[in-house]
């Protein structure tokens, strides 16, 4: 599927062409900032989130600081001028029709269907394609996709280009379609003329903030990733802190209890957009409905690399699911798995899912 302009917008100014363009390839909101304006306040306060060490181990972080402060540097896209900025909703289903079979409701929203980088990445260059489809030999334009792959700050230049502004949560909320959404970028040498930033419009609301079962916000806006359960449950590869375990709560991979209570995605329900060659990316995979948090225990190399292929899960790794998936038993307060717990907490070669597979059996056992 490429992406077309209508014909009444075939000869019209570039920017509107391009977002006509986005919306033809299936996503929801689009905005376009000035790419040669660097981050200023926003680098700030990221210094001061790694000076904080709130990015806990996620190491990768402290790195390429110029890169992440502005685009039209060589690490990106030398002499970009814009960047577009767009947005693809993922499924929230109203809390009646959530679904409970397996581990699927341990999981994430974002997370429960395929990889959504290819279908991110896949349009992304398409868009890309199109933008450099709008230069000449004269004057040719050089444009660049960017999903996840490279340091930057989406979520700032989503805010600056106006796709939606930054709430309590640190999350983009876009109007009409909330901050369920996964972001991606096209920088270009293309000038484009910008959109206008929105206002923040949280008020005095601070729902996502009460809602952190770790009190991972230090501050409105900020949050120290140490003690969030989406970084303790992915990125953190150590042993998650005994103080915060309970927290973790019923959470396998990921946590969405600061989006669910925020205002602005209340009504927004699931998507059904699934184009001729990608189909549904979100649509939640089978194999969560009929998989069971004993199984993710005892997962050997094979069975994990089936268990995770095609999906986001994958991000944890083997021992960080297992760890994971025995923290949530032991939460969940079921005597049923002690069994299970007792092999893993006797036989599991990782000692770091030894020692959670071990605070369940405490907890059970009380």
């Amino acid at each position: 599927m490429a992406p077309h302009s209508p014909s009444s917008v075939a000869h019209a100014d570039p920017a509107r062409r391009v977002r006509t363009a986005a919306r033809d390839l299936g996503f929801d909101a689009v905005a376009i900032a000035r790419a040669d304006v660097p981050l200023d306040r926003e680098m700030e306060r990221y210094d001061e989130f790694i000076a904080a060490g709130m990015q806990g181990e996620m190491q990768y972080l402290e790195r390429n600081r110029r890169t992440r402060a502005r685009l039209d540097v060589d690490g990106i896209l030398e002499g970009a001028k814009s960047v577009v900025c767009v947005a693809r909703r993922y499924p929230r289903f109203p809390e009646e029709l959530e679904p409970r079979e397996g581990v699927l409701p341990t999981i994430a929203r974002y997370a429960r269907g395929r990889d959504y980088h290819g279908f991110l990445r896949r349009r992304l260059r398409r868009l890309a394609a199109f933008v450099r489809g709008m230069g000449s030999a004269e004057r040719p334009v050089r444009a660049r996709p960017l999903c996840d792959d490279e340091p930057v700050l989406e979520r700032a230049w989503a805010a600056r280009a106006g796709l939606g502004f930054v709430g309590k949560n640190g999350l983009i909320i876009v109007p009409g379609v909330g901050s369920m959404v996964l972001l991606g970028e096209v920088v270009t040498t293309l000038e484009l003329s910008p959109d206008a930033p929105i206002a923040e419009r949280c008020g005095a609301c601070t729902r996502c903030l009460s809602a952190c079962p770790t009190r991972a916000f230090v501050a409105p806006f900020v949050l120290d990733a140490r003690r969030c359960v989406s970084y303790l449950t992915i990125e953190h590869r150590s042993a998650v802190p005994v103080e915060l375990r309970e927290g973790v709560g019923a959470h396998l991979f990921g946590c969405d209890d600061c989006q669910t209570v925020c205002p602005f995605n209340a009504g927004q329900g699931a998507r059904s957009d699934p184009s001729k060659d990608d189909g549904e990316p979100f649509e939640p995979l089978e194999r969560w409905s009929r998989t069971r948090l004993e199984e993710m225990l005892a997962l050997d190399a094979e069975g994990y690399a089936a268990m995770s292929r095609g999906s986001p899960v994958k991000r944890s790794g083997r021992s960080g699911l297992a760890r994971n998936a025995a923290i949530v038993l032991g939460n969940r307060g079921d005597p049923s798995a002690l069994d299970a717990l007792r092999t893993t907490a006797a036989h599991h070669e990782d000692a770091i899912v030894r020692d959670a597979a071990a605070w369940a059996i405490e907890r059970l056992s009380r």
